[in-house]
């Protein structure tokens, strides 16, 4: 499971630090792709294989459907990690997520998000103000 916040620059070349806490899991191959909210997702290869499956499912006579699985597939690259634990980010990605400097990645569960700092700010000041209220309608802790 992913969790937790980390920063990390992003170089001239587009390659950035895989976060030490969620290399492991990931592994060396993994897979990025376009997220939601102006960030990028990343998994890993056995649950991108799982998503894979159930996207498969989708009617392909939906156009909302046929719409998703084009932009989230024709986003998608296979990375692997170099020796110095650095991922290089597809251009197309980094201008979808707005990468320039730096970066946050965040764990999110099955998932890594990798965040322009500037977006991530602006989404966490947005969600944060609701979190409470969202938190109440859409879950029960029963803690």
């Amino acid at each position: 499971m992913f969790m937790g916040e980390f920063q990390h620059n992003i170089d001239n070349k587009g390659r950035v630090i895989i976060p030490a806490k969620f290399r492991e899991e990931l592994g060396n191959t993994f897979i990025i792709t376009r997220g939601l909210d102006k960030s990028l997702f990343v998994y890993p290869i056995s649950e991108w294989q799982q998503i894979e499956q159930k996207l498969k499912s989708l009617p392909f006579t939906r156009s909302d459907a046929r719409k998703f699985t084009r932009f989230f597939f024709s986003g998608a690259t296979e990375c692997e990690v170099d020796k110095q634990g650095r991922v290089s980010i597809p251009m197309n990605l980094r201008n979808y997520a707005e990468l320039s400097k730096e970066c946050i990645f965040i764990g999110v569960s099955n998932r890594v998000e990798i965040w322009s700092k500037s977006n991530w700010n602006n989404y966490y000041q947005e969600s944060e103000a609701s979190f409470n209220d969202i938190a109440e309608t859409i879950i029960d802790f029963d803690l």
